[in-house]
């Protein structure tokens, strides 16, 4: 069996706001947070490249930092969610093959893999900006069906939104949309979906 998982609050927890408040100098646009979370999907799809997306963050946030403390600060957002993990060691060790499955940008995704050891965990990764499209657009997920010879019927997906968890039962992906408050309730849907 294959299981796709995505990352954000899935695997790892995460909130912007406290990153991108502690990046803002004296004069930030007064709608600095909702600027940026307006361009991520652009640059989770890979659209808008690296040092583009960097300015904007620049410049919104009045931030005069160096990269190294704007990257650290904004790694700073994810918190590990160990239910998940220890989930997805205990599939890999039975044999199940693990793709991360995530909409991630250039920052997040060398960090998080780095930090996490995601691709020690893990067999392969689907990383939006790689493969230039967003979940839950049909070209993500056609995009990693053919790179990873992905047959959705014989495919579990763990997402934590409602709109990816439709897209992911539209292509045929077996499907969960998941809650990190309510773990238990993933792991007695798994169990049916193993025993079929």
């Amino acid at each position: 069996m294959t299981f796709l998982f995505d990352i954000g609050n899935v695997l790892l927890a995460f909130d912007f706001l406290p990153a991108l408040n502690s990046l803002k100098g004296k004069n930030p646009d007064p709608q600095a947070v909702e600027k940026i979370i307006l361009e991520k999907d652009a640059f989770e799809a890979g659209d808008t490249p690296l040092d583009e997306y960097l300015i904007l963050f620049r410049k919104l946030l009045d931030f005069h930092g160096s990269d190294d403390e704007l990257f650290a600060a904004w790694n700073s957002i994810f918190t590990k969610i160990p239910e998940t993990f220890e989930l997805a060691e205990s599939l890999r060790a039975k044999g199940h093959r693990l793709i991360l499955f995530s909409n991630i940008n250039p920052i997040h995704a060398p960090f998080c893999v780095k930090k996490y050891n995601l691709l020690e965990k893990f067999d392969h990764a689907v990383f939006s900006y790689e493969i230039g499209a967003i979940k839950p657009t049909d070209e993500f997920f056609m995009r990693a069906f053919e790179k990873f010879n992905i047959i959705p019927e014989k495919t579990i997906y763990i997402d934590d939104l409602p709109e990816n968890i439709a897209a992911g039962k539209r292509h045929g992906l077996r499907s969960f949309c998941y809650d990190y408050g309510k773990h238990k309730d993933l792991v007695s849907w798994l169990n049916t979906q193993l025993q079929q």
